[in-house]
């Protein structure tokens, strides 16, 4: 397909990178602040790296101030890319691949999660993919990541989405981990920290809910690769590389740094704004982040990955990606 033209060169870029890794953490003198940077994120992982970073301040040398707001929704994060109100995002990277291939002004940045999905269940023979048939799943974000991977792996162990398995859709994975609570279905494909939510709030209530089935782990033996589903990462539109281009390399060396330190002590992560815009306390949140599989990958050393994530994902004609996988012009 035939895309617009960067306005930021790739070599700029990577002029600016070399940059920013011989002063790390350090934006330029001759390279103007920015008035207000902000960063959008899932009700999910990643959000809390952009919280920690916000919450530290770690964006103080690009940006006289920065927010991280979360999206609640995919249909919510598809109406703020297309108004122009969410320029920087974590998202998708399916959906964004696949607004790449429509022609629309989105680049990936980097990975920010390499999966964090899971099958909950509190049925003791629930233990792999194959042992779901016959059961009542639920499933959120209907059409989107979470339900393609899932299907994919029905598919791979011979279990029909129709005639196999019973599905119930829900808007969001907390609303799938109440049905699951409510003991209206047998299993819960869920997303980190919903999971960590489910678990502890069945504990609360005197049951036992536990992560059954690792869709990371799953995935990678389907596809005979790494147990890693580079299932998110910050996108930049057109917009913001015109504008701020020459600061992107500082803003992910500040997620680099943000990842690291929410990684090397989960309990000490800033998780402030995270509590505020997810909805949920801080002790959960970094209960979570050991199962998020938190990650700040360039975009182009994580393109192996997300190719075969999207390959497995658009088989067999690459309907749900605009027909075909992304273009060197995707991967900034």
């Amino acid at each position: 397909m035939t895309t617009k033209p960067f306005n930021l060169t790739r070599r700029g870029i990577l002029a600016g990178a070399a940059a920013s890794l011989a002063l790390p953490g350090i934006v330029r003198a001759d390279t103007a602040k920015i008035e207000k940077l902000g960063l959008w994120g899932p009700p999910a992982g990643p959000s809390i790296t952009l919280s920690h970073a916000v919450g530290q301040d770690m964006f103080k040398d690009i940006a006289t101030d920065a927010t991280m707001n979360a999206w609640r929704t995919p249909d919510e994060l598809r109406a703020g890319l297309t108004s122009g109100q969410m320029l920087l995002s974590v998202v998708p990277i399916q959906a964004a691949a696949r607004l790449y291939n429509k022609g629309f002004p989105i680049r990936l940045a980097n990975v920010m999660t390499n999966g964090l999905l899971y099958i909950l269940t509190g049925d003791e023979g629930i233990n792999a993919i194959a042992d779901l048939k016959g059961k009542h799943v639920v499933v959120p974000f209907r059409g989107d990541v979470p339900e393609i991977i899932f299907g994919q792996l029905l598919t791979h162990h011979g279990i029909d989405a129709e005639a196999d398995i019973k599905l119930t859709y829900a808007g969001t994975p907390i609303e799938a981990m109440q049905l699951l609570l409510a003991g209206r279905v047998d299993a819960a494909l869920t997303a980190e920290p919903a999971s960590t939510a489910g678990i502890t709030m069945a504990k609360q209530a005197g049951k036992a809910l536990r992560r059954a089935i690792n869709l990371q782990d799953a995935f990678g033996e389907m596809t005979a690769g790494s147990p890693a589903v580079p299932q998110a990462g910050l996108a930049v539109m057109q917009g913001f590389l015109d504008n701020h281009g020459a600061v992107l390399p500082a803003i992910l060396d500040v997620i680099a740094a943000a990842t690291t330190e929410v990684l090397a002590d989960p309990t000490a992560a800033n998780l402030s704004i995270a509590t505020e815009q997810l909805g949920m306390p801080a002790p959960l949140l970094a209960g979570s982040i050991p199962h998020s599989n938190l990650v700040a990958r360039p975009a182009a050393e994580a393109r192996g990955d997300v190719e075969r994530m999207l390959t497995a994902m658009g088989a067999p004609d690459f309907a749900n990606l605009g027909g075909s996988l992304p273009d060197d012009g995707f991967y900034l």
